[in-house]
């Protein structure tokens, strides 16, 4: 067995830590170490205890989970998994804007204490093993104001942004969309692998931060310039023709959304028409379609190893010879805005 996970719980709820403390408990390589009732807490458990994942609830007394997250990604940079209470649009937002301070992921609470939650711990068990092994660095929020240089209309040639993320990615994609400006007349497509049920609330967290508008995408429609459309949970996305479809076939590579699949439908029918980035992740998934689409005449950017919270699927590429350049996050912007203005 290899070296045990040691994990901070951090909820006000003595019913959730409990639940947690037992499942976690009956895994032979994860251990509580401490149990945070607010936010306080937390930060000083972090520093003294020195997990190597924190499972963090949002809405605690004396410190929320949001100044939690941003205390402890400034003192002790820790791993953190935010558990959402809930799904409603608040619960969503706040979720989000703490992945904006430096946690790396986000999953839904379950709702009772029962056996029914086979199935989210096993989740849980699989995103904890994931996440405690990712080197997180310091991450202090400052506001900066960003020049963000015009982007021309694309010349004909370029009129399609495809973007791809798994773990780390929520931070990385906004980043990026963010930069773009309100008359960026390209259609812009994200798959971003995330815990199901959240890929709606990441949609309405990037419309709330871009000046572009960020919305699910809907089977059927057709993408317009000037949009940004966001993969839904548990469906593939596919460009067929014109026209968006979403298909309810198995994953591949594990996903669903799969990567793969949207980025393999956009070099079979619009190859030379569009930019492909491939972002932050485990696995492979994005790899083989980023392939596709330098093959098919695409423009391809990778996220270079240093600035990933995973390298796994920039990896893969780069062994398949997919990359047009590889960058750190920061410089992918202005790539983006040489390539539509070239």
């Amino acid at each position: 067995m290899g070296q045990m996970i040691k994990i901070l719980l951090a909820d006000d709820s003595f019913l959730v830590r409990a639940v947690l403390r037992d499942a976690l408990g009956c895994v032979n390589d994860m251990t509580v170490i401490g149990e945070a009732a607010n936010g306080a807490e937390a930060v000083t458990m972090a520093q003294n205890l020195r997990p190597d994942l924190i499972i963090m609830d949002i809405l605690m007394p004396v410190m929320d989970g949001l100044q939690a997250t941003e205390a402890i990604m400034a003192r002790c940079p820790t791993p953190i998994l935010i558990l959402s209470a809930t799904l409603n649009d608040r619960d969503v937002k706040l979720a989000f804007t703490a992945i904006k301070k430096g946690a790396l992921d986000v999953m839904g609470k379950p709702s009772g204490v029962n056996h029914e939650n086979r199935e989210f711990i096993d989740r849980l068990v699989e995103k904890i093993r994931l996440l405690a092994r990712i080197r997180v660095i310091h991450h202090i929020s400052r506001p900066r104001s960003l020049h963000v240089a015009p982007v021309p209309k694309p010349d004909g040639k370029r009129s399609i942004l495809a973007i791809g993320a798994s773990t780390g990615g929520p931070r990385a994609v906004m980043s990026i969309v963010k930069m773009l400006p309100a008359d960026f007349n390209a259609s812009v497509f994200i798959v971003q692998h995330i815990s199901s049920g959240f890929a709606r609330g990441f949609a309405q967290w990037l419309n709330l931060e871009c000046a572009l508008p960020v919305r699910l995408a809907e089977s059927g429609e057709l993408p317009r310039g000037g949009e940004v459309l966001v993969a839904p949970n548990d469906r593939h996305m596919i460009l067929e023709g014109d026209r968006l479809e979403l298909s309810d076939s198995p994953p591949v590579n594990s996903c669903k959304p799969s990567i793969d699949v949207f980025f393999t439908s956009l070099a079979e029918m619009k190859g030379a028409q569009t930019v492909g980035v491939l972002l932050t992740g485990m696995g492979k998934d994005g790899a083989q379609g980023l392939s596709l689409l330098h093959d098919s005449g695409s423009a391809t950017i990778v996220q270079d190893e240093k600035s990933c919270v995973v390298f796994g699927m920039p990896k893969a590429a780069i062994s398949l010879k997919a990359a047009d350049e590889i960058l750190p996050l920061a410089e992918i912007p202005a790539a983006i805005t040489r390539i539509f203005s070239h």
